[in-house]
């Protein structure tokens, strides 16, 4: 039966790593799946997820958005990109991430992860060049700006979506096969370090 869950969370954590190409907080999901089956799991169950994994992949978590807003960011700001641009640039992620995977689901599995990552490059290129267009910016500007949020979002999408893998990974390894055994209980040590006493006790 541990097994079956284990599946299960493994499952919950891919559908999440998914979410991340589509704008959404897919990484975090993989933290939340795992701390709730870390605290769930029935004392002694092994294997099991162990509350070091979960603390290494929420670090894991902090640190892909810290690059992927670093990315995002620089991307537009390099170009002289505004506040409103910026915006813009993440609505239109959203939006073309939602329709770049409608558009791929005619191939089965990447497809609409590919269409969702394209789309979203798309939709933040749109969306900072159309956040600009009311400030008076050339034609020449607006498209710099759109550039560099669409390669910032790129680069910012593969970020988060590698340290998702990482973390779909070292939850799985740790979920099938216990990487941090648990210790074994004090009663059944002390049995172990005097087996005379054991041995005398089960004779009379």
């Amino acid at each position: 039966m541990v097994y079956l869950w284990a599946v299960l969370l493994l499952v919950a954590n891919l559908i999440a790593w998914v979410s991340t190409a589509f704008g959404l907080p897919g990484n975090w999901l993989i933290v939340l799946f795992t701390a709730l089956y870390a605290y769930l799991q029935p004392v002694g169950q092994t294997p099991h997820v162990s509350w070091t994994v979960v603390i290494a992949i929420l670090i894991l978590a902090a640190i892909g958005e810290i690059v992927e807003f670093l990315a995002g960011a620089a991307g537009a700001a390099k170009q002289g990109g505004s506040r409103r641009g910026i915006i813009f640039s993440i609505v239109g992620t959203i939006v073309g991430s939602i329709l770049g995977a409608t558009v791929g689901i005619p191939i089965p599995v990447i497809g609409p992860i590919i269409g969702a990552v394209g789309g979203g490059a798309g939709g933040a290129f749109a969306g900072a060049y159309l956040g600009e267009s009311s400030l008076e910016r050339t034609t020449t500007e607006r498209l710099a700006i759109g550039k560099g949020a669409m390669i910032g979002r790129l680069l910012g999408t593969a970020s988060k979506l590698i340290v998702g893998v990482v973390m779909v990974i070292a939850v799985g390894f740790d979920s099938f096969l216990d990487l941090k055994q648990p210790p074994e209980p004090a009663a059944n040590i002390e049995q172990n370090e005097h087996p005379s006493v054991g041995l005398c006790l089960n004779e009379s």
